[in-house]
């Protein structure tokens, strides 16, 4: 299992063994991107942070609705840029901002765009995370090294920043690839990692604007629209109660303010609840206290994690905050036993039983609903 959440990463809870883990906001065990304490899409290989992946090889992610935000960033790929506008042929990639605030679905989008273009980029995808677990940015030097033996390139041991990001330009050079640059903090992170290959595509996932990139198309993302928002809690409550009460949904899916991991983890709750009701997850939600000095973008989730992990039992809200030391973020059945001091098998289905929740996601960005059978990633 990972703890990525639909697009966005989580900031690790600091977990102590007492200390319930933070809403996702970064990537703690972060139940995606863009939640252990919550989650996001297939944003790192299991060896690593960066991969590269050959195309038909992309994993599936949860994806709902943006399609006008595809189109748009399809519309952006095919302007002209500012050097092709002044008479000068453009000798770096294109780069894509898709922006917004962990939970969006940020990485999910990027994920689904990556999917899209797949026949046009023949020499594949190369990604990295550029933000680590603990929510500090990676250093620069150490994205290029793990891109250059991705890449199948050596790496000079001692070689400085310098030196590796203008290996990495060269070994990119000549490719029509996809860039995905993941949780980027911002454009200082970016700008040495943009290949000089004007057939190759960038797309960047970040919180806000890359100051200092320049010719940067943005694509801001919001909540979703009411009906995909409906759709991922159709996911996990079945169609039966989203049918018989459509407004309550529509109104359940405004509470979540259209997020994505907030819509999962509400979706989570009725699954586990057969006989609540729709009426119930938005009383419930309402019901959670927010801290006076919360951001209101982060109120809804906040409140749909706050509602799933209070109605844990008390043994696995404990496996969870342990969950957030997971090195990278990832985890299986063999380490949570470790973490926990429990059984192979009672992690097992733990794990299980977190990802029907919505508080883990299966590596390769599986689609919600039933929870995988084995221990596997």
């Amino acid at each position: 299992m990972t703890d990525q959440a639909v697009g966005g990463g989580h900031r690790p809870p600091g977990a102590t063994e007492n200390a319930a883990p933070t809403a996702p906001g970064r990537r703690t065990a972060e139940p995606g991107r863009d939640g252990l304490a919550p989650h996001h899409p297939s944003r790192r290989a299991a060896a690593g942070r960066s991969a590269t992946v050959a195309l038909g090889e992309l994993p599936a992610a949860r994806f709902a609705g943006r399609e006008r935000e595809l189109e748009a960033l399809h519309a952006d790929i095919e302007r002209a840029g500012l050097d092709t506008l002044s008479g000068r042929k453009g000798t770096r990639s294109r780069v894509l901002l898709i922006a917004g605030v962990p939970g969006s679905g940020r990485t999910a989008l990027a994920e689904e765009l990556l999917r899209r273009l797949a026949d046009d980029y023949p020499d594949g995808v190369v990604r990295a995370l550029l933000t680590g677990p603990g929510g500090a940015p990676v250093p620069t030097d150490e994205t290029a090294r793990e891109l250059l033996t991705a890449l199948g390139t050596d790496a000079p041991p001692g070689a400085t920043e310098d030196e590796l990001t203008e290996l990495l330009r060269g070994a990119l050079a000549g490719r029509r690839a996809l860039v995905l640059l993941d949780d980027a903090p911002g454009g200082d992170q970016v700008g040495p990692l943009i290949p000089d290959a004007s057939d190759s595509l960038v797309v960047v996932v970040s919180h806000g604007p890359l100051t200092g990139v320049p010719d940067v198309r943005p694509c801001a993302l919001g909540g979703l629209e009411c009906a995909a928002a409906v759709a991922i809690l159709r996911r996990y409550a079945g169609p039966t109660r989203i049918a018989v009460d459509p407004r309550t949904a529509e109104s359940v899916a405004e509470e979540c303010g259209g997020r994505p991991a907030a819509l999962e983890l509400a979706g989570g709750w009725l699954a586990a609840r057969p006989r609540a009701s729709l009426s119930d997850l938005r009383k419930a939600l309402r019901a959670i206290d927010l801290p006076p000095d919360l951001p209101t973008g982060a109120r809804p989730l906040h409140r749909a994690f706050r509602l799933a992990y209070e109605a844990l039992p008390p043994p696995a809200a404990r496996i969870l905050r342990l969950l957030t030391l997971a090195p990278a973020g990832l985890v299986d059945a063999h380490l949570a036993s470790a973490l926990a001091g429990c059984s192979v098998a009672a992690a097992g289905a733990a794990l299980r039983d977190f990802a029907t929740l919505g508080l883990l996601r299966a590596e390769g960005g599986a689609a919600a609903g039933p929870a995988p059978q084995d221990d596997g990633p």
